[in-house]
C-alpha cells in the first residue's frame, strides 16, 4: 500500500513525533488487519490519518468544528482531547479526502471506542494504543494481548482509559462506558459458555 499521498497529506499538519506516531499506527493497523481478517490497505489508512487534527491550535479546532457544524456536548466540550477524532473524520469527509464511511467512523471513534465498533474500528483504537512508539507501563503486556485476542485487548485499552480519566475526576465519554459494557458483557457471556 503506498501511503505517500496521504503522509504528505498530514505532514504539514503533524509535529515530527505525532507524523512517526502516525506512521506506527498506520504499520501496526495494517499487522493486525492481516492477523484479523480485516482490509489492510483501510487500516493503514486509517491509521496514518487517525491524528489529522491532533495539533491544530484548539481555537482553530473550536473554528473547523464550527465550520463543519459539529456540535459538542458538555463532556466533549470539557475534553478537548477528543475533539481531533471528531473533527479529523468531519475533515477528511468535508474536504474530500475521504469518502469510505468504515475509515471515516475508525478515525471518528478511536479516542473513544463506541458499541458496535465493527473490526476496523477496534483495530486502529488498539494500534493507538500499542503503537511502537507507546512506551507507557504496561504497554508490552497491552502488545501480548493484541496478538491473541483483540476484544481482550480492547477492554484492557478502555479500562485503561476509564481509569486514567477517573483518577483526574475527568468526565468520560459516554460513548466509552457504552462500549465497554458492550464488550465486558460479550465476555461475560462468552466466559459462561466456556465455562
Amino acid at each position: 500500500m503506498n501511503l505517500t499521498p496521504y503522509e504528505n497529506l498530514i505532514r504539514p499538519l503533524l509535529s515530527d513525533g505525532r507524523f512517526y506516531h502516525s506512521q506506527c499506527v498506520s504499520r501496526r493497523a495494517g499487522e493486525l488487519a492481516e492477523q484479523y481478517g480485516a482490509d489492510q490497505d483501510k487500516a493503514q489508512i486509517a491509521g496514518i490519518l487517525h491524528d489529522i487534527m491532533k495539533d491544530i491550535p484548539k481555537e482553530k479546532q473550536r473554528a473547523l468544528m464550527k465550520k463543519y457544524g459539529i456540535i459538542l456536548t458538555p463532556i466533549e466540550e470539557n475534553a478537548p482531547k477528543l475533539w481531533h477524532a471528531m473533527l479529523g473524520a468531519a475533515y477528511l469527509k468535508n474536504e474530500k479526502i475521504i469518502s469510505d464511511p468504515e475509515i471515516l467512523d475508525a478515525v471518528r471513534y478511536h479516542t473513544t471506542g463506541r458499541v458496535g465498533m465493527t473490526l476496523l474500528d477496534q483495530i486502529i483504537f488498539v494500534s493507538d494504543f500499542i503503537s511502537d512508539d507507546r512506551d507507557y507501563k504496561g504497554v508490552e503486556q497491552l502488545r501480548k494481548a493484541a496478538e491473541k485476542d483483540l476484544d481482550e485487548t480492547l477492554l484492557e485499552g478502555m479500562v485503561f482509559t476509564i481509569r486514567e480519566l477517573s483518577e483526574m475526576c475527568a468526565p468520560i465519554h459516554p460513548d466509552t462506558i457504552a462500549a465497554y459494557n458492550e464488550i465486558a458483557l460479550s465476555r461475560m457471556k462468552k466466559n459462561k459458555k466456556e465455562g
